[in-house]
């Protein structure tokens, strides 16, 4: 087993801005081609002319008016290609599961909250015809700069005070369900019939919303519901279909990888992968159920499954008493992890401004090629580490 801690970086810089600080005070939620012309081989020349072919090939959509997602690069309707996505917050424990519809989300991130818990934010690009989505629990501010980088509309119920300043900015479209205990004021995004609470568990981790809710609270809140000119398209880099990443350009800067475990960095939700070559995805688990420990979408019965698993080392701070966490999501570089394929390597990733992409990078200082498919980032605090073997 490797594991795998932060490394040191040299000739980096960090700014060491992060978030305000808040009451002590604070309510979680409420419930409610060069001119030199050079001669090829005739074998060389047929592979090249082969692997044109099959680039072209790929540029044709299977249906007519298909475009690729800048989520995941897989074929989706054109009908939806300038329509922003949702970014919902789930908890992740016991008494949450299990979720609903979160294995139709294109980009999962997990990252620690308060008690050493985790959530997940699960980004949809196709959210319309989905009818139980959740369930749905409170804002934690940093995951909203994630969401501002995918100019995703942020939902969520409630939070706590610290919330404030990023929900208030103009450029930040929630949709809550709760007003803030104390701060009762406090209504931006605020839309009654939003979300729905089903009698099969107890509060609070029985609400969940839907496509129909959402598009309505979009229009009643005079939210654009296509691309704003905050989005910057440019985010994942993805590496062909016909010439995936495998990772083996790297030689030994790239080991083994069939299971990935963080329980080192998520020592409750004890969060791992397991690589199934057959279909070169990885398989989500979370350690603390008891039993089957497969983390399943209760709508369609399926295991969540990732073909990119990012891991992003980020500075922390705690703020209070009560555990309440600030991560440095923007304004740094740090350490991570890319794993695809079955195989790791070593990256530093990037973000520079609140709706700036988060870019990854090899130890050659280029851009990394995610292949085609759904991704899992999880966001580790600085100081832990996490296995591979």
């Amino acid at each position: 087993m490797k594991k795998l801690a932060v490394l040191l970086l040299t000739g980096l810089t960090c700014a060491a801005t992060l978030f305000g600080c808040g009451s002590k005070n604070d309510t979680v939620e409420t419930v409610p081609v060069a001119d030199v012309q050079e001669s090829v081989p005739a074998s060389t020349q047929a592979e090249t002319e082969t692997e044109t072919e099959t680039a072209a090939d790929e540029d044709v959509p299977p249906e007519e008016g298909m475009v690729r997602s800048d989520l995941t690069n897989e074929w989706i309707s054109g009908d939806i290609a300038q329509q922003r996505p949702i970014a919902v917050m789930i908890p992740d424990e016991n008494a949450a599961l299990p979720h609903y519809n979160i294995s139709n989300a294109d980009i999962l991130y997990e990252c620690s909250v308060e008690g050493n818990m985790t959530r997940l934010m699960a980004v949809f690009k196709d959210w319309k015809n989905l009818d139980r989505i959740g369930n749905i629990r409170s804002c934690r501010d940093y995951y909203v700069y994630w969401a501002k980088e995918w100019d995703a509309i942020y939902c969520h119920i409630g939070g706590p005070f610290y919330i404030l300043d990023i929900i208030n900015e103009p450029s930040t479209d929630n949709i809550t369900g709760a007003v803030l205990a104390s701060d009762p004021s406090q209504k931006k995004g605020l839309y009654d019939g939003a979300f729905f609470r089903t009698d099969d568990r107890k509060a609070p981790h029985n609400a969940y919303t839907s496509g129909d809710r959402i598009e309505k609270a979009i229009n009643a809140l005079g939210y654009s519901e296509t691309y704003t000119d905050n989005y910057e398209s440019d985010h994942f880099k993805f590496a062909s279909e016909s010439n995936p990443n495998t990772l083996e350009q790297y030689g030994n800067g790239a080991y083994s990888a069939t299971k990935i475990d963080l329980s080192g960095a998520y020592p409750i939700t004890k969060t791992y992968f397991e690589y199934n070559p057959d279909d070169g995805l990885y398989y989500r688990f979370q350690g603390m159920q008891k039993g089957d420990q497969k983390h399943m979408d209760g709508a369609t019965n399926t295991q969540l499954a990732f073909k990119n698993v990012l891991v992003q080392f980020a500075y922390y701070e705690t703020r209070d008493a009560k555990g309440y966490l600030s991560f440095q999501d923007h304004d740094t570089t740090k350490d991570g992890y890319y794993f695809t394929n079955g195989k790791g390597i070593h990256v530093t990733w990037k973000k520079t401004s609140d709706y700036g992409p988060t870019k990854f990078y090899d130890d050659n200082g280029n851009e990394i090629e995610l292949n085609t498919g759904k991704t899992n980032i999880c966001v580790v605090e600085e100081g832990k580490s996490i296995d591979a073997e």
